[in-house]
């Protein structure tokens, strides 16, 4: 084998491991709390004066009972990720807690910035991704279960039973962020063109100004 040929051959592998473990950048201090308030435009949040770091940027308790529900999906997230939790920035992962109604729904949606991974606390939930070759991959989990849906694909997580649930839900990102399919293009500012949506789900423009009006932000 010619020596072009071995080293494009090693290129290749070693883009390939690359983007295999991507996630978030690799810390290259001890810490790196977050400081918001700086002003600084960095990938992830410019850093804290080490001497003003305290045990409060590491602790975070809002995981340790059910959210409140609100919402007419029957579910709530609750996030402990770097917004919360300032001492998470660089390290590379976050959690959530998810409860559900009877019933309740945790719609499709996306995690462009990370895999994530479930663990059920309590009752059953019918759960699924979609691949971009549109294969459903779905199956029903329960209490002491895992399940992972890939980054970036479409799922869901659907509360099936006559009692409430909850599920734990790991990230390997500080921050991975979520796009819910109907919210993001039913509620966006600026509004997607009624147009596009309507040649998009083959309805009229009518039964698109219904969706958003049913999807839309309930005033407080």
């Amino acid at each position: 084998m010619s020596p072009t040929n071995t080293l494009a051959i090693f290129v290749i592998c070693c883009c390939a491991i690359s983007f295999a473990f991507a996630s978030d950048p690799d810390t290259l201090q001890d810490l790196c709390v977050a400081l918001p308030s700086s002003g600084v435009k960095v990938n992830g949040f410019a850093c804290k004066a080490e001497a003003n770091v305290t045990e409060a940027d590491f602790f975070f308790a809002g995981l340790a009972k059910p959210g409140v529900i609100n919402s007419t999906l029957g579910s709530v997230v609750t996030a402990a990720n770097v917004e919360k939790i300032p001492g998470l920035n660089t390290l590379g992962v976050s959690l959530s807690r998810i409860d559900y109604k009877a019933g309740g729904l945790n719609p499709p949606h996306t995690h462009p910035r990370a895999t994530e991974i479930v663990f059920v606390l309590e009752g059953q939930l019918d759960v699924g991704f979609i691949t971009t070759a549109n294969k459903l991959i779905s199956k029903s989990i329960k209490k002491g279960e895992i399940f992972v849906f890939p980054k970036g694909l479409v799922h869901y997580q659907k509360n099936n039973g006559d009692k409430p649930a909850s599920v734990l839900s790991a990230f390997n990102s500080q921050l991975p962020g979520t796009l819910s399919i109907a919210a993001t293009l039913f509620t966006s500012t600026p509004t997607v063109p009624d147009n596009v949506l309507a040649q998009a789900f083959q309805i009229d423009t009518k039964q698109v100004d219904d969706i958003k009006t049913k999807l839309a932000p309930k005033k407080s």
